[in-house]
Order: structure tokens, then sequence, then C-alpha cells
């Protein structure tokens, strides 16, 4: 069923947002962010893969699992982020980020503003019988970040049908635009997937949220289709960033405006004829920004977050929600103004009574509760230099991230003591970064202590040397941390390269490098056995079944013959996919090594590499 409310009691998880119903497999999905981290990024293929249940920091700790859940969900996931918002870290780099080298494409939105939109539309298919096609759709607040922010979101699931639902043409517009954002080179398959799961968007028929009696889409930035604030009774404004004539617009076309809930830093900004025409301006109180008063991490943002937006009808609501701020880029578009976001709104209407209005959802008795009165005087304006600084940055990120930068690998040294420099190529022309102090930069899988300088090379078109590495390490993502030449602030970010002579093999040695041993591939083995109908992500073991560990750690004498026949009996692939597993260990296995593939395990699979190459031939 849908999840509609906003009572701050009621909760959705990202990643339970994610799972297959019941009886159903993940399919496909298309997801778009302004901004992503990694290690959120790499959790989301094990909620698509596996019924998991366990902790954020459970999966992030294990390789095996990420491994497999990303080799799931290779070909059937494409996640679009706004060039430059890729977070990065200074401390000791992941190799297994490189997994997301496919799923993730940039983009830069169409008429120079930013790529906001965050909305999931996901596809799962029955693992039997005659049961439709489900489709679900995520419209969110929020990014795909570790951020504890207070964000609001809409979770739809609907059946496929056949015939276009006029309803859902916004939704079809935005997914097929998306590919011609693109900053670098994609992939044909991604472009294909998207273009199919638009065409598939469009033939939904939604299941309605309770009190919903209607229900439109609306995409700001691309098309026809953007939202038009229609004339109210009452308006409430719930936005964490706030822009004096955007708040302007949003009044006028209402009667009345009783409350905006907003930032304290974004509200002693506004001018007080603007925060005049609200009865109420309120902030998120400090006691509902953190939980139990834990500390935030240094990339993970608290606080208000969600952008909501209610219109009361006399007796029915109009109920907007979605990855727009009150702010003149985000609403305004069109406006003739030349900047403008990208962004994604679903608008419920129905009976007051029933959807809720102003005094129900943000009263004393909703959200209202979690908020206190706004004092002008209880924080200073932001320093006109700072946000200067900002925006000076952010210009910086969008000209290095935008497609005009590449990579080069390159062999050095002979077959037993290959290693690999990686280059980092400017355009011959250079890029000015007349504004910058500083750039350094280094590959995501090496971490801060292999950073080197390259702003003198981009800006003359120069090749920059980032070292030699080993083949595991090679990646396309690169974390650059620039400075603002004026004040001296920096900002840390990521962004994926076009890479000239990536090898092949570089995936195998990803592979090599978490199946280490014969532990790791009676574990990995599990993985690719697990149905997904009867098993979900396999518990947590220790050889004394106490405490934390690896998975399957302890086990790896288990009786496979069972699952195995199971699988034969499915044909649902999963043999198949043990078979690649292990002819890419064994064509992959060094002399002297001990062999990762247990001789009895080998005894027994021979039998069912025979079964299953006369099934293919049949």
């Amino acid at each position: 069923m849908a999840k509609s409310t906003l009572d701050p009691e009621t909760r959705l998880l990202y990643g339970d947002s994610l799972k297959a119903p019941i009886g159903y497999e993940f399919d496909g999905g298309v997801a778009t962010t302004f901004s992503m981290d990694f290690e959120t990024a790499l959790a989301v293929p094990v909620s698509l893969a596996f019924f998991s249940c366990r902790s954020r920091e459970d999966v992030l700790n294990d390789p095996v699992a990420l491994l497999e859940s990303a080799e799931r969900t290779a070909e059937k996931l494409v996640v679009y982020v706004d060039a430059g918002q890729i977070h990065a870290e200074k401390g000791q780099g992941s190799r297994l980020s490189s997994l997301l080298e496919k799923a993730v494409v940039e983009v830069k939105a169409p008429n120079d503003g930013s790529f906001h939109p965050k909305l999931w539309a996901l596809r799962f298919k029955p693992l039997g019988g005659t049961s439709p096609t489900l489709m679900r759709l995520l419209i969110l607040s929020r990014n795909l970040t570790r951020d504890r922010s207070w964000d609001a979101a809409l979770s739809l699931d609907g059946k496929m049908g056949t015939r276009p639902v006029a309803s859902n043409r916004p939704l079809h517009d935005l997914l097929t635009a998306l590919p011609g954002m693109a900053v670098g080179q994609m992939s044909e398959a991604r472009r294909g997937m998207t273009l199919a799961m638009a065409d598939d968007l469009r033939c939904v028929d939604w299941e309605l949220p309770y009190g919903c009696e209607q229900m439109d889409f609306h995409v700001n930035g691309v098309g026809s289709h953007g939202w038009k604030l229609s004339r109210s009774k009452r308006i409430a404004v719930v936005s964490p960033f706030v822009e004096a004539q955007a708040l302007e617009h949003l009044v006028s076309r209402a009667d009345h405006a009783p409350k905006l809930i907003s930032r304290p830093g974004q509200l002693v900004c506004l001018p007080a004829e603007t925060l005049s025409k609200f009865d109420q301006v309120s902030v998120l109180d400090e006691m509902a920004e953190t939980e139990d008063g834990e500390e935030a991490h240094p990339n993970e943002h608290q606080g208000l977050h969600a952008k909501i937006f209610i219109q009361e009808h006399g007796r029915r609501t109009s109920l907007t929600l979605g990855s727009g701020n009150a702010t003149n880029a985000a609403l305004l578009s069109g406006r003739r103004r030349t900047t403008s976001n990208v962004e994604v709104f679903a608008t419920l209407h129905g009976l007051r009574s029933k959807l809720g209005g102003i005094d129900d959802i943000l009263g004393e008795k909703g959200f209202g509760r979690m908020t206190r009165s706004f004092e002008p005087d209880e924080v200073e304006p932001l320093d006109p230099a700072d946000v200067s600084a900002d925006h000076r940055l952010l210009e910086a990120r969008r000209a290095l991230a935008r497609g005009s930068l590449s990579l080069r690998c390159e062999a050095e040294g002979g077959d037993d003591t290959k290693r690999w420099r990686l280059w980092l190529i400017p355009p011959n022309v250079g890029i000015p970064l007349e504004k910058l102090g500083g750039v350094r930069a280094w590959p995501i899988t090496l971490g801060e202590g292999h950073a080197r300088e390259a702003l003198d090379g981009i800006r003359n078109g120069s090749p920059v040397d980032l070292g030699e590495m080993a083949l595991v390490d090679l990646t396309r993502f690169l974390a650059l941390e620039i400075t603002d030449d004026a004040t001296g602030h920096t900002e840390l970010f990521s962004t994926g390269l076009t890479v000239d002579g990536m090898p092949e093999e570089r995936d195998l040695a990803i592979l090599n490098w978490v199946i280490d041993s014969r532990q790791k591939f009676m574990t990995y083995l599990r993985l690719l056995l697990a149905s997904f109908a009867e098993q979900p992500l396999p518990p947590r073991f220790t050889p004394n079944g106490k405490g934390s560990g690896a998975w399957g750690a302890g086990a790896d004498d288990e009786p496979m013959l069972e699952d195995l026949v199971r699988a034969l009996c499915a044909g649902d692939g999963r043999l198949a996919a043990v078979d690649r597993l292990v002819s890419r260990l064994e064509a992959s296995k060094e002399a002297g090594t001990e062999d990762r593939i247990p001789p009895y395990f080998m005894e027994l699979w021979q039998v069912f590499r025979t079964a299953l190459e006369a099934s293919d031939a049949r």
C-alpha cells in the first residue's frame, strides 16, 4: 500500500522502501538524485537483491554480500546524479566503490541549474505463476546519502497495464530526457534500460494513498509539465531553503498564508516584509534534530530537509511534496529566468476531512509539535564572502565534473610484477579555474595519502601523473579537493571519468580480492544459491555461534547438495551464476597459491555442470 501520512511518528526507511514485495524479485530500476555518497549507494543493491534486515553497518562491513548484490543488479540499475555532487572522504580508500561504476551516470540540468529530482522507479517481476508485473514509484525530498534529516517521501505501488495513463506522462518525459543530460560516455545498455523504464511508467495504474481521490505528477525544468500552482484559500510551506521571490509567488496564489517552516539560517536572510505575509514562522526544534543525542557523521546532515506545500480549497486539500524548495530556481522556471533546476513533485488531492488540512498536518498534533517559533535575532545572517566562495567553488565543481577531464591507464613492469599507472588527462586547451588556489586529486580506492597536486596540469592542459597502483585499485572515480583562492575554503567531491585503457581483467581482480579464501568462496556460493522466495541474506555466524563476524564464517563445510539440486530443479539461472563464478576463479588461479574452490566441491560440481550443459543443449 502507498504510504502518505506525514505524521513524524510514521517512518519510511530507505532500504525497506526498495525491497521487492513477497513473491517478486527486482527486475529493473532508474533512480535520480542531486547528491550521493558511496556507502549509501553500495547498500542499495543489497536491499534490491535480498530480503535483508541487517543494519547498514553490517552490510557495509561485508564485501562478499556487497559484491554479490552488485553482480545481481549490475545490468538492471542506473542512478543519475548531478555532476560534481558525489561525496568523497579523505580516509582510507574503498575498492568496493568501483562496483558502482556501471550504475552511476553523472548529468547536468539543461537550463544551467541543478539536477535536483529525487525519484526511484522500480520494476518487480513475479517469481512464478501468472501474477502481473509490479512497479513502485518513490518521490522523495531525500538524496542518496547517509543524512538523518527530516524528509518526506511518497511510496506508490501499482500494476503495469497495456494502455498509457495520462497522468504518468511527466514521469515518462523525465526519464526519456535523462540520457541526453549525461556529461560523459554512457553505455547503450543503460540508455536502453532507462527508455524502457520510461515506457513502462506510462502504463501503471497506481494505488492511491488513503484519503487521496486524485494524484498529479509535475516535473520542472524538463518538458512542459511543470508545477503550476492553483489558487487556494490557504497555503502553508515547509522548505529548508527559501528565497523571497519564490515565497511571494506562493503567497500570491492564496487568500491566507498561516504557516512557514524553514531553517533559521535561511529565514534570517529574508526581508521582514516577506516573513510578515505568514501568520506563523517556525523552525525545527533543536531536540528534534537529533535522535537520542547521537552526533552526526562529518558528511551527515541533520535538521529539516522536507519540502511540503499544503493548499486548502474550502473542504478540499491539495498536498504537494517532492524535491523542490521554495526557491527561485526550483519554482520559477520559465518566468524569464535563464537558470532553473530539474525538480519532480507529486500532488495529492482529497477531502480535507480525510487527507488532512494545514492545521492537521502542521499543527500541534502533527509535524508542528516538532517545531518552535523563529526568533529573527537567534542567528547571524550568512557572510557575503562565504556565499561568494560557495558560488565560486560550485562553478569549479561543475567545470571539473562535466565531461572535460578523462583518465588513462598504462601497464608497467612484467607479467609477474605488473603494476598500472593512472594519468589525469585535461583538454588540450586546459581549464582556466582562475578563482581556485589549488586542486588535489586521487583515486577513491587509495585515499588521501595518494593525492597529487593537479591545478597547474589542468590549467595548461598537461597530463597529471596520479601514481602507480595495483590492478584492483584502478577506478574511474576520482576524488578532488578544491581550494578557493580568495578565502581558503575547501570542498571535497568525487566524479567518474571516462577511462582509456582500463584492463578488462580489472573486475576479475576485484572478485579475486573479495574471494581470497575457501571460506569466502563458500559464503559467496551460498549467496548465489539463495532463492529470493526462500531465503533472506544469510545471518552472521562466528566459530562459536556468538557475536559478529563475516557472513557464513565457520560454515564452509556445510553440505551443498540439497541447495544445488533445488537450484537445478528451479531452472532460474542460479546454477549458471555458480558456473560463471567457478570458471572465473579457475581461470584466474595463480600458480603456487591455494585453490579457493574446495576439491570436494569441484567433484560435486562436475556432475551439476554436466547436467547444466545438457539442459542448455535441450
